[in-house]
């Protein structure tokens, strides 16, 4: 499987990043809430400033060897921008003992695609996710 990685970022304010993806989205990363020793350097506007998208797209890099992961970044704005991440989709998996062919069957989907949402090799779309947290509630009685 393929990762997702970064094509090209840029800086959009303060802490704030705006990143290009491989998967064809453009999403925004706001850093002020997140960062924590030893990122809590980025906190310097000159030192944030000198932000660059590694050769593979790994990840970002700034001097002395801070970096933060693609996975991360990604993970991190899907999250703020409301959308599904694998992480979630895993625990739904998880918190409904769904394995990838009844996660699939329940779904209406394949297994194959079940597999990519949950290592995070593919972006699942927002309807999927909307379609996860129908299913549970309609699983646990909440339906109307």
């Amino acid at each position: 499987m393929k990762a997702i990685t970064l094509k090209a970022a840029r800086i959009v304010g303060t802490l704030a990043l705006e990143i290009d993806w491989s998967t064809g989205e453009t999403l925004r990363a706001d850093l002020a809430d997140w960062l924590r020793p030893p990122m809590d350097a980025l906190h310097d506007a000159a030192f944030f400033a000198q932000m660059q998208v590694d050769d593979w797209g790994t990840g970002l890099n700034w001097p002395g060897g801070l970096d933060l992961g693609a996975d991360t970044l990604y993970t991190l704005c899907r999250e703020q921008a409301g959308l599904p991440t694998a992480q979630g989709f895993d625990a739904w998996m998880q918190r409904n003992g769904l394995s990838l062919v009844t996660a699939a069957e329940s779904l209406g989907m394949t297994r194959r695609m079940i597999a990519h949402y949950r290592t995070g090799s593919r972006p699942i779309p927002k309807v999927v996710g909307l379609a996860c947290t129908g299913w549970e509630a309609k699983r646990q009685g909440i339906s109307r």
